[in-house]
């Protein structure tokens, strides 16, 4: 399948239209042009290097590994996995350490920097797949399959199968379902300080070891991760209403360190030290989620991958990697039913639906353990099989 031409000045068509050059838009790029179906992604960046990616993803066997594999690239994965990444401690608020983990380097969920995850799907792919600058304002139906594509700039364009890999909010989505993320109730901010090795930051490389550490307590908590440069990303995260941080300005970050200071004042002097630790300002993010168990009816030539479909709160670990088996289970659809798009469409749907279903449930019960009574105990019972989050 290839795109068709189209003469000068009438509307551009593709065959194949993904919106969104995240993690799921490009591994379906990658599926569907390595078994001989043209796609094109359309992003509303600059380019690859417009903004940072965010930090440490734990891929997991069953959903990322095994997308990976069925795009062809598992080996380039495993060759950016990130040594001792696996490693895991909890902290109570009281600064004691419930529970450690080594990375004994067999573990099944290795963790990769998303930058360079991401990196690897872009060279993947032929650089005609790739549509930078590309900010989907709107979307309409035309019948038979087809819709028409409105860009930021004007532009015009027509497609036979629009795949809404756009995220939280989606421009695709309402063409399937008025669903529309709500606040959870948390909200995190996320820092980072200078790499590990530095002598600026020995107390907080101590403190969160070599791979992913948690510390937990009272509604709240630290989320810190060693990246593989060395660096420490930390995310500090609690209940909050969003009354509350509509009445603050966190444009200032000392301003917001010393709010988050005064927030964590009862916490152990290493654990709240971790916000003095912080060097290059904080930033806030209220979390979001869909509602569990999201369907829609089938629409004709229309589908969503990833957070776009399912948004959930990052808690279980599990959203890129939902992403990720998205694509390919979507990819693998379409080039097993070429010419009949809404039998590929339907087929993707119904495991779509329940995995997403099962998995933002086991979410919102992970968001609940963390933020809940007594949670370093209770993460330490998960990790050693003593607690089920959705029992």
């Amino acid at each position: 399948m290839t795109s068709t031409s189209t003469p000068t000045g009438s509307t551009p068509h593709f065959p194949v239209a993904i919106i969104g050059g995240g993690l799921s838009g490009l591994l379906l790029a990658r599926v569907l042009i390595a078994g001989g179906t043209d796609a094109t992604v359309f992003d509303l960046e600059s380019g690859p290097e417009a903004r940072t990616q965010g930090g440490m993803l734990d891929i997991h066997e069953e959903t990322g590994q095994a997308a990976l594999r069925t795009a062809g690239l598992y080996a380039a994965f495993r060759a950016k996995v990130h040594p001792g990444g696996e490693a895991v401690r909890v902290w109570n608020e009281k600064g004691t350490l419930v529970h450690e983990e080594p990375d004994t380097g067999d573990g099944d969920r290795p963790e990769i920097d998303r930058g360079d995850l991401r990196a690897l799907l872009l060279a993947s792919l032929p650089p005609h797949a790739l549509r930078w600058n590309s900010k989907v304002t709107g979307a309409r139906p035309l019948g038979a399959g087809r819709h028409e594509v409105t860009l930021a700039d004007g532009t015009v364009f027509t497609t036979g199968l629009l795949v809404g890999a756009d995220g939280a909010w989606s421009r695709v989505r309402p063409l399937l379902t008025p669903a529309r993320p709500a606040y959870t109730g948390v909200s995190s901010s996320r820092s980072a300080a200078a790499r590990a090795s530095s002598p600026r930051h020995p107390e907080a490389a101590a403190t969160i070891g070599g791979g992913l550490c948690f510390a937990l307590g009272g509604g709240q908590g630290f989320l810190a991760h060693r990246e593989p440069d060395g660096s420490l990303h930390i995310y500090g995260a609690r209940r909050t209403p969003e009354a509350w941080l509509d009445a603050h300005d966190f444009s200032d970050s000392e301003r917001t360190r010393a709010l988050l200071l005064d927030a964590f004042a009862d916490w152990a002097p290493p654990l709240r030290g971790l916000l003095d630790e912080a060097e290059h300002g904080f930033i806030p993010r209220r979390i979001h989620a869909l509602p569990a168990g999201l369907t829609w009816d089938r629409v004709p030539g229309v589908t969503l991958l990833g957070d776009a479909a399912h948004l959930m709160s990052p808690f279980a670990g599990e959203g890129a990697n939902l992403a990720l088996a998205d694509a390919a289970d979507l990819g693998t659809a379409l080039l097993a039913h070429p010419g009949d798009t809404e039998a590929a469409l339907a087929a993707y749907e119904a495991v779509l639906f329940p995995r997403a279903a099962e998995t933002a449930a086991m979410s919102a019960a992970s968001l609940d353990m963390l933020f809940g009574e007594d949670p370093a105990r209770r993460l330490v019972d998960m990790f050693t099989g003593a607690y089920d989050p959705q029992g």
